[in-house]
């Protein structure tokens, strides 16, 4: 795996587990009784995406270095989704 892959790879379990993480316990201006003129009331409460980002940063690094070491090792490779048999076999000795 090149070092962009690697990067790739972790941006998009980056975002990924923040969409996640984004909506857990959200608190809105609704739920809150204080509704801030020109907002609406699903607006969030607090600003607290710093918090979420660390969490995200923990747990997606997690999962990129489980998703590394199998991509690596050759656990899963491309050919386990060559459903249609569309790759040309695997020639042995290069």
């Amino acid at each position: 795996m090149s070092i962009s892959a690697a990067f790739v790879l972790f941006a998009v379990c980056w975002f990924m587990v923040f969409f996640i993480v984004l909506p857990l316990r959200l608190t809105t201006q609704g739920d809150a009784g204080q509704v801030t003129p020109g907002t609406p009331a699903g607006a969030p409460a607090g600003f607290v995406v710093r918090r979420k980002a660390r969490i995200t940063t923990v747990v997606a690094t997690v999962i990129w270095a489980v998703l590394f070491v199998i991509i690596t090792q050759g656990w899963i490779t491309v050919r386990d989704f060559d459903v249609m048999g569309r790759m040309p076999p695997v020639q042995q000795g290069q």
